[in-house]
């Protein structure tokens, strides 16, 4: 029985750090790579799209997800506070999906659909199975 609570555990930590890692790197690329200006540069290209967000909105929006990815992924590498980072990304991930679908009707979900996958995993297992979060560690309780 050990065994298995430990292969679960386990498990569940390379789920959420993986998790948490893609999600850091692409807050991180957008932030301090590409730049935010740069990334509102791509949604706003007259060849990819028919309908325009204006710059006015797009960017503290664009400015606002980069951070949340960011940090939200520092955040859930570490397993602090968990629950409400995975509502954060998962939030995120419902913009961005709706974004681009307003943006391109077919795009492509190479990037976005493991990201989607691992985010409702995280959010259907239970949190106590996680043990070597600092939620748990710390015993902090949401």
């Amino acid at each position: 029985m050990f065994q298995l609570a430990t292969n679960v555990s386990v498990a569940i930590l390379l789920l959420r750090t993986l998790t948490g890692v893609l999600f850091f790197f692409q807050g991180y690329d957008k932030i301090f790579n590409i730049k935010i200006d740069k990334v509102v540069n791509l949604f706003t290209s007259p060849y990819d799209s028919q309908i325009r967000i204006p710059v006015s909105v797009l960017k503290p929006i664009v400015f606002l997800s980069s951070w949340i990815e960011f940090l939200g992924g520092a955040f859930l590498f570490l397993g602090f506070f968990k629950t409400y980072t995975l509502y954060l990304l998962s939030a995120d991930l419902f913009f961005v999906a709706f974004a681009f679908s307003v943006i391109k009707p077919m795009w492509d979900m190479q990037y976005y659909f493991p990201r989607l996958i691992f985010i409702l995993l995280l959010l259907i297992i239970p949190s106590y199975w996680d043990l070597f979060s600092l939620d748990n560690i710390l015993n902090l309780r949401f």
